[in-house]
């Protein structure tokens, strides 16, 4: 077991974990419209996206807990993950806080998985969620 380092012993210089690291990762799509078919085909595509540019498959993912704002009822979100094969990852729906001036219409995501030490995590917000988080390029 890796001990606590007093005030003179030097910073350590590598991770006391080499092996695979739980992450989490944000993201966020806009829908057209209340409806089944485009909560499912947006929710599709963000979630495909933020495991295609961190390199995962379902078998990584340990759960994701989804929102959606109030005026997005016509499905679940987690309906397209199980579409997609998150069959044995625990998934949750929950509605989104109703603030005035917050995007309408709004899908997000947070995603728990497991990567390779040294993943560089590649947050994803697509269409008009874009606005959500300028100052992250590389989620863009």
């Amino acid at each position: 077991m890796r001990r606590m380092s007093a005030a003179s012993d030097p910073a350590p210089t590598e991770p006391a974990w080499q092996g695979p690291r739980l992450i989490a990762l944000r993201g966020a799509t806009s829908v057209a419209a209340n409806e089944r078919d485009a909560i499912l085909e947006r929710t599709t595509e963000l979630l495909s996206e933020i495991m295609e540019r961190n390199a995962l498959l379902p078998d990584d993912c340990v759960s994701a807990i989804f929102t959606c704002t109030p005026d997005l009822t016509a499905e679940f979100p987690a309906v397209a993950a199980r579409q997609l094969g998150f069959d044995q990852v625990p998934l949750l729906c929950a509605q989104e806080i109703d603030k005035e001036g917050a995007l309408p219409l709004a899908v997000r995501i947070l995603l728990h998985a497991y990567a390779p030490a040294g993943h560089e995590s590649r947050h994803v917000y697509l269409h008009e969620a874009r606005a959500l988080r300028t100052d992250l390029d590389a989620a863009q």
